[in-house]
């Protein structure tokens, strides 16, 4: 997969949200979003998802640009902001329905999707008593499942302790590996720096410098 990002721009109420963004994203790669709270950095993953309209410029996936040759990027998994699942369905149980309506209904697809971010499969536990890392682990599992080509992650590793930060990075970087394409935004300056292959610091929504995992910038 290839996103191209031209001139893209978002207005609310004559406010500028994104100014000036171009980007080239190609699979096989994990690219990072990293600056303060307000930055555009969550808008800017809903254009690329084709949540939102820009206001100008244009997101292209595969040269085909959203709104007019697609709605929605063909393969893709999202988890922006907070993980939304039913209550009173155990985690396998919320997957499964996620996975039916994708048309992926496969129970071995998403035993192994709950294992590989931490869940136990076999865990009876209803959503509405899950810990706020489960329900974390759980928003990236929904995101994954199916391998999609596209997957954007706001602050993934949010309420998630430490060592389930290290099971999140090793399946993202996997799932890399396998040629997908990946955004992450995350505060976390050097978990991102674990993980990205490229970051591009945001700004008053503008990308205002990027480098590679093993460059160096100032701080934002």
């Amino acid at each position: 997969m290839k996103i191209e990002v031209k001139n893209l721009e978002k207005k609310i109420q004559k406010a500028a949200v994104l100014e000036g963004i171009n980007l080239s994203l190609t699979g096989g790669h994990i690219y990072g979003l990293r600056g303060k709270n307000g930055c555009g950095k969550t808008m800017l993953m809903r254009c690329i998802a084709g949540l939102i309209r820009p206001t100008k410029g244009e997101v292209l996936i595969d040269g085909k640009p959203l709104h007019k040759k697609l709605d929605f990027p063909p393969s893709m998994g999202i988890l922006l902001e907070n993980p939304s699942f039913l209550d009173d369905f155990s985690g396998f149980e919320n997957l499964m329905m996620l996975a039916r309506i994708q048309k992926q209904a496969d129970k071995k697809m998403v035993r192994s999707t709950l294992q590989a971010v931490g869940l136990d499969p076999d865990d009876k536990k209803k959503y509405k008593k899950y810990s706020l890392g489960m329900k974390q682990r759980l928003g990236i599992a929904g995101a994954i499942l199916g391998e999609p080509d596209l997957i954007l992650l706001d602050e993934p590793i949010n309420a998630i302790d430490e060592s389930g930060v290290g099971e999140i990075r090793d399946t993202l970087l996997g799932l890399r590996k396998k040629g997908k394409l990946l955004i992450v935004a995350c505060h976390d300056r050097e978990e991102l720096e674990l993980l990205a292959d490229t970051i591009f610091i945001m700004s008053h929504g503008k990308v205002v410098d990027q480098y590679e995992k093993t460059g160096n910038t100032a701080c934002v």
